[in-house]
C-alpha cells in the first residue's frame, strides 16, 4: 500500500496561495500596463504622420488648382487679344473648350454684359438649355463689377444650376474685361464647374484613396470628388482657396493609413516581439509553477476518491502482482470472506479463502490466467470459503492491472457474492415448477369428462364380455374358443383402460426437471392419448408426420410434453370454436439442417385449419394472463415460450396458407445418435 503524503495546514496553503496569487495579479498588471503603453504611443505616432501626409496633400491639390487656374486666365486673356471676327473667335473658344474639361461655358459679352457670342463645352449637353441663363445673371454681374473695380479678373460665388437628370452642377463665373487704351471694351465670361474642376486638376490615385471637396467657410459642402471608405479613422485636412472675389475651402478627408513609415513599422514589430516573448514566459512559468501545485491536489483527490469508492463499494477488489501475491483487497473483499486486511495481503497460492478440497484447482487456473492464456475481462464462476469454513458461489472478472509506463504489473479482479441470486434462481425455479404441475392439473380437469368418457366405452365392454363369458359357462360344454375371444377381448379393452389411466397419471404425476435423449417418437406417444380423447369428441382428424431415422431429442421429457399437448390443444378448440366443416391437425416432427458446430435441431410444428389469428391479438399472444377464452388463465402460450426458451430454442407462429395457424418451436438434438 502506497503511503499518503501529509497534507499541509489549511491556513498556511491559504495564506502561500494568497501571496502567490497576489503577485501575479501585480506582475500581470504592470506588464498590461507597459504593453498598453507602447501601443498608445505607436498608435499616436502613426497617427500624426498619417495627419501630416493628409495636410500635404491637401497643400498639393491646393498648388494644383491654383496654378490651373492661372493658366487658364492667361488662354483668356489670349483669347480676348485684339478685335477678332465672331468666326474666329467662336472657333478659338470651341478649341480651347476641348481642352477644358472644367469649363462648361465661354462667353463673350459687351461693355453692358450683353451677349455677343458663346460657346458650350462638347463634353456634356448644353448647361443652360432649360433654364437659361437668366437665373446665373446676378453672378455674372458680380463677377464682372469685381473684375472692373480691380481692373483684373474676378470670380463670383458658385450657385446650383438644376439638369434635365435630375441632378445638377455647382458652378462658379469667372469674368475677364478686355480693355484698350483704358477703354472697355467688354467681358470674357466662363464658367466653371467646381466638380470637373476637382476631378481635372486632382490626381486619379488621390481620388481613389481620399475623399477632396469644396466647402463654404460654414462647411456646407459645394462639390466632391472621390470615393470615401466609411467606419475607418477619418483623418481631415483644409486650405483656404482665396479667389479675387470669392473665398472657398478646399478639404480633404482620407479613410486611409499613412504609408509605410519606418519607424512606427520597426516600434510595432518590437512591441509585437516584446508581448509574445514576455507573454510566453509567463506562460512557462505559471505554467511550471501551477504544475506542482496540481498535481499535488490531484493526488489528494485521488486519494480521498479511492477511500470513499472502498468505503462505498459492495464488490469486493482484488489485486495480485505477477506471482500471484496479493497486493490489495478492499473492505467490502474482507468483510465477504471474512479475514481482515493482514491476513490477506502478501498471500499467494493457496489463499486463505480457498475450500482446501479445492486448492489443487484453483493453483492451476491462476498459473494460467497469470500466464496471460485467459482473455481478460471474461467473468468466471468459482466457490469460495469464508474464515468460519462455510462456502459461498461468487463471480469473478479479471482484467489486467497497468501502470503508468503501459506495464502490466499484476491483475484487478472484481468479486461478486452470487450466493443471494442463486438462492433467487432455485425459488424461481421450484415456483415454475409448481406452476407448471398446477397447470397440468388444470389440464386435467378440463378433460375429466373426456376421460371418463373415454373409459365407458372399454368398461361397458368388459362387463359385455364378462356377461357373455357367465353365460356360456353355465353350458355343460362351454366352447373353449368362445371363452378364449371373450377373455382376450376383456384383456385388450382392460390395456385400453389401463393406458388412458396411466397417461393422465405420468401427465399430472411431478417429476425432476432433468434433461434426457429422447426420442421423438415418444414424446408423441405419450400425448397422443389425451389428444385423442378430444380430438374423438370434436370429431378433429389427427394427423402424424415424422420421419424415421430422426436423431434423439435432449430435453425435460415432462416440460415438452406438456407444451405439445397445450399446443394441440389449443388448436382443436380455435377450429371447433370457428365451426370449421372438416377440422384438421397435423403433428409433424423434422429435422433441421445442421449449424456452426454441426449441432442439429429439431423441429414440432402443430398446424390447423382454422381461422387464424388477428393481428391485434398477435402482439399480445405470449403476453402472460392475457387470453382470448371466456374462462381461460392467459398462462398456456407463455409457458410453452418459457419452456422452450429454457432448452435454448424458440416458439414461433405463421400462417398455414390458405387457412389455419401453424406453431412451430424447436429444441436441440442429440448429436450422431439416430432415434
Amino acid at each position: 500500500m502506497t503511503a499518503v503524503p501529509v497534507p499541509f495546514p489549511p491556513g498556511l496553503r491559504r495564506l502561500s496561495s494568497w501571496r502567490r496569487w497576489s503577485l501575479w495579479a501585480l506582475l500581470g498588471v504592470i506588464v498590461a500596463a507597459l504593453l498598453v503603453t507602447l501601443v498608445y504611443l505607436a498608435a499616436r505616432y502613426e497617427a500624426s504622420v498619417a495627419q501630416a501626409n493628409v495636410e500635404r496633400d491637401a497643400a498639393d491639390a491646393l498648388s494644383d488648382i491654383r496654378s490651373a487656374l492661372t493658366r487658364n486666365v492667361q488662354e483668356l486673356q489670349a483669347l480676348q487679344s485684339g478685335r477678332p471676327d465672331p468666326d474666329r473667335w467662336q472657333a478659338d473658344a470651341e478649341r480651347l473648350l476641348r481642352g477644358h474639361r472644367d469649363w462648361v461655358r465661354v462667353e463673350r459679352r459687351g461693355p453692358s454684359l450683353e451677349l455677343v457670342a458663346q460657346a458650350d463645352t462638347p463634353f456634356r449637353a448644353p448647361v443652360f438649355a432649360r433654364f437659361g441663363r437668366a437665373n446665373s445673371l446676378p453672378e455674372i454681374q458680380q463677377a464682372c463689377a469685381t473684375a472692373r473695380r480691380i481692373s483684373g479678373h474676378a470670380y463670383a460665388r458658385s450657385h446650383f444650376v438644376p439638369q434635365p437628370d435630375g441632378l445638377g452642377l455647382e458652378l462658379m463665373e469667372l469674368c475677364l474685361p478686355h480693355v484698350e487704351a483704358g477703354r472697355l471694351l467688354g467681358f470674357v465670361v466662363a464658367t466653371y464647374s467646381l466638380t470637373d474642376l476637382l476631378s481635372t486638376h486632382i490626381g486619379p490615385q488621390m481620388g481613389r484613396s481620399q475623399e477632396i471637396s469644396f466647402t463654404e467657410a460654414d462647411g456646407t459642402r459645394l462639390a466632391m470628388h472621390g470615393l470615401a471608405r466609411r467606419g475607418a479613422r477619418v483623418f481631415t485636412a483644409q486650405q483656404l482657396l482665396d479667389l479675387p472675389g470669392n473665398t472657398m475651402v478646399l478639404r480633404m478627408d482620407s479613410w486611409r493609413r499613412s504609408e509605410p513609415d519606418l519607424f512606427p513599422n520597426v516600434l510595432t514589430a518590437l512591441v509585437t516581439v516584446m508581448s509574445i516573448a514576455l507573454v510566453t514566459v509567463l506562460f512557462m512559468l505559471g505554467h511550471d509553477t501551477r504544475r506542482r501545485l496540481r498535481v499535488e491536489q490531484d493526488l489528494a483527490d485521488a486519494l480521498a476518491f479511492r477511500k470513499a469508492m472502498e468505503d462505498s463499494l459492495v464488490t469486493g477488489l482484488r489485486a495480485r502482482d505477477l506471482q500471484g501475491r496479493t497486493t490489495y483487497v478492499n473492505p467490502a473483499f474482507c468483510q465477504m470472506v471474512g479475514f481482515s486486511l493482514e491476513e490477506l495481503l502478501g498471500q499467494g497460492s493457496p489463499a486463505p479463502y480457498w475450500p482446501p478440497e479445492r486448492a489443487d484447482e484453483y493453483r492451476k487456473r491462476q498459473e494460467v490466467r497469470l500466464a496471460g492464456n485467459a482473455p481478460p475481462r471474461e467473468g468466471f464462476e468459482t466457490v469460495f470459503m469464508r474464515k468460519d469454513g462455510t462456502r459461498f458461489p461468487v463471480l469473478i472478472i479479471e482484467a489486467p492491472l497497468i501502470n503508468a509506463q503501459r506495464l502490466q504489473t499484476g491483475w484487478m479482479s472484481a468479486v461478486l457474492d452470487i450466493s443471494e441470486q442463486r438462492r433467487v434462481e432455485e425459488l424461481s425455479r421450484a415456483s415454475q415448477e409448481r406452476l407448471q404441475a398446477t397447470a397440468r392439473l388444470a389440464t386435467v380437469g378440463e378433460m375429466a369428462s373426456l376421460l371418463s368418457h373415454e373409459l365407458n366405452q372399454p368398461l361397458a365392454a368388459i362387463a359385455s364380455y364378462a356377461s357373455g363369458s357367465m353365460n356360456l359357462l353355465q353350458q355343460d360344454a362351454p366352447p373353449a374358443i368362445d371363452l378364449q375371444l371373450a377373455m382376450a377381448r376383456i384383456a385388450e379393452q382392460a390395456d385400453r383402460a389401463g393406458r388412458v389411466i396411466k397417461s393422465v397419471h405420468d401427465f399430472v404425476r411431478r417429476r425432476d426437471q432433468a434433461r434426457e435423449a429422447v426420442s421423438p417418437r415418444a414424446l408423441l406417444d405419450a400425448v397422443l392419448p389425451l389428444v385423442n380423447l378430444q380430438a374423438r369428441k370434436l370429431r378433429v382428424r389427427v394427423e402424424i408426420r415424422m420421419a424415421d431415422d430422426l436423431p434423439l431429442v435432449v430435453c425435460d421429457r415432462t416440460m415438452v410434453e406438456q407444451v405439445l399437448l397445450n399446443l394441440a390443444r389449443n388448436a382443436m378448440q380455435a377450429m371447433d370454436e370457428a365451426r370449421v366443416a372438416e377440422p384438421e391437425m397435423v403433428l409433424q416432427v423434422r429435422a433441421t439442417p445442421a449449424v456452426e458446430g454441426g449441432r442439429r435441431w429439431l423441429a414440432f410444428s402443430v398446424a390447423d385449419v382454422g381461422p387464424g389469428i388477428a393481428e391485434d391479438v398477435k402482439a399480445q399472444l405470449f403476453t402472460p394472463f392475457f387470453t382470448t377464452k371466456a374462462e381461460g388463465m392467459g398462462l398456456g402460450l407463455s409457458l410453452c415460450r418459457t419452456v422452450v426458451e429454457q432448452h435454448g430454442g424458440s416458439l414461433v407462429f405463421e400462417p398455414n396458407l390458405p387457412q389455419g395457424t401453424i406453431f412451430r418451436f424447436t429444441l436441440p438434438a442429440q448429436p450422431d445418435v439416430p432415434a
